[in-house]
């Protein structure tokens, strides 16, 4: 079966998709993305994705052709005609010419196996740093070469993830997750002024921690706190809530209670 995908107003099959190469989205990345996942036809926080992807589609001057409405309805449409239950879904918006194109297509969803979540990942520090001060890391741009090349800098070394500083040597996020830290039963993570995304999943976990009264504080963490952690994890849109065991060769933390406590109130929500 040919996967089909939406593109500026039309169902088609994706082989046969054409896109200007002279507008300012294709030559210079100006355009937005969310990238979403369908859990038994339903799509995960739906609802917020939009909202953050028309709140940056403000930040960036462009102005989508759809409704809210009509964009959450073409998103469960093209998972129905590609015959999906659990599917990846990716919804991009871009600036052209004359008006802003849209494309949304969704593929088979293929999550980490149990036990790469048992054994949790392996992060290395990236060389390039995220500017906090820019208003880009409010932005799921589709101009995103630095977590592009911090990701396959650490697949090549060898690490699943790559975990970014800030300019002043703070935390500020992974490659394409948002990170936690556990200690002594409180729940940590690099506040939006250290250039983190504000991951749908992120604040998920947050409102969890304020439902559970599990201590929570957004605040700047260094390397060193990472470190001495109780326990870690990374959380996306796709992978939920993945456990951290080493950074580079430094086991982190010992324990998983908080993790595991989280990741099964995450999965039933």
């Amino acid at each position: 079966m040919k996967n089909v995908i939406f593109l500026n107003g039309q169902y088609v099959v994706n082989e046969d998709a054409v896109v200007s190469t002279s507008d300012p989205g294709f030559m210079y990345g100006w355009g937005v993305f969310e990238t979403m996942c369908s859990i038994r036809g339903k799509i995960v926080y739906l609802r917020a994705h939009i909202d953050r992807l028309n709140c940056s589609c403000r930040l960036l001057h462009i102005k989508i052709p759809y409704s809210s409405d009509k964009v959450q309805r073409i998103i469960r449409e093209i998972v129905l005609l590609n015959e999906l239950s659990d599917a990846r879904v990716r919804l991009s918006v871009w600036k052209g010419q004359d008006k802003a194109w849209i494309l949304v297509r969704a593929d088979k969803y293929k999550p980490f196996s149990s036990i790469q979540y048992r054994r949790g990942f392996r992060l290395c520090v990236a060389s390039l740093r995220q500017n906090e001060d820019s208003f880009l890391t409010r932005v799921k741009s589709m101009n995103n070469l630095l977590y592009q090349l911090s990701y396959h800098k650490a697949k090549d070394a060898g690490f699943d993830e790559a975990l970014l500083l800030n300019s002043r040597g703070y935390i500020a996020e992974c490659s394409r997750s948002n990170i936690f830290m556990v200690k002594d039963g409180g729940l940590f993570t690099p506040s939006l002024e250290c250039g983190c995304l504000c991951g749908i999943t992120r604040m998920a976990l947050l409102d969890l921690a304020s439902k559970y009264k599990i201590k929570s504080c957004e605040g700047k963490f260094t390397i060193a706190d990472l470190k001495t952690a109780d326990e870690a994890f990374i959380t996306n849109s796709l992978m939920g809530i993945m456990p951290v065991a080493y950074l580079e060769n430094s086991k982190i933390g010992r324990s998983s209670k908080i993790t595991h406590f989280l990741s099964d109130k995450y999965s039933r929500l």
